[in-house]
């Protein structure tokens, strides 16, 4: 499909809905071009979510129902550097500051071609997850992710453009993936001015 027919996701809230993992996956539901991020989904997000190791989200385009993309969450906590902590005015003795973490996120490959921004699209609605549970539940101040740089080299870029920056750690050549952060609380003020 041409790059250029692909639907800009402007309406976002009109063409799809968001639901939480209910039972197994239908392998013929759901193909994205990772093959591992498809066995995920089929063969362990139920048990996952059964063992309270990840809660599991669908994002279904409403005219078919089909899936369109889908990630899983989970509770996370990250150690910033002292130059990191001051990039986020985190003046604070802890050593590790809470997070929540996109553990998976994939876009199914037909919807990948018919419209642009779905992987943006589910960011946002992660980070609407967060701020809920800041609101409600419990303090989050990253979403974090492990960018998957094993099975697509871009997907820094990606996150890069959704407000994620590298987290410091030691050079590792031989990393498959890379870790990333996205202040919510910056991100809040920045919306709310």
């Amino acid at each position: 499909m041409n790059p250029y027919s692909r639907k800009p996701i402007l309406t976002a809230k009109r063409l799809f809905s968001m639901e939480q993992l209910k039972g197994t996956i239908h392998p013929d539901s759901f193909h994205c071009q990772i093959e591992e991020y498809n066995d995920y989904l089929f063969n362990e997000a139920a048990k996952s979510q059964n063992d309270q190791m990840a809660l599991t989200w669908l994002l279904l385009e409403r005219s078919s129902g089909a899936i369109s993309a889908y990630m899983s969450l989970i509770a996370d906590a990250i150690k910033l550097t002292a130059t990191e902590k001051e990039l986020h005015n985190l003046a604070y003795p802890f050593k590790t500051v809470p997070a929540m973490k996109i553990a998976k996120l994939a876009v199914s490959a037909p919807f990948h071609e018919k419209y642009t921004g779905i992987g943006t699209l589910m960011v946002e609605m992660a980070t609407e997850i967060a701020i809920a549970c800041n609101e409600q539940h419990f303090a989050c101040r990253f979403i974090t992710v492990d960018a998957d740089i094993e099975h697509n080299e871009s997907v820094i870029n990606f996150y890069l453009k959704n407000g994620f920056i590298p987290n410091e750690e030691t050079t590792n050549k031989r990393r498959k993936t890379i870790s990333m952060r996205r202040d919510i609380l910056f991100r809040a003020k920045a919306k709310e001015s």
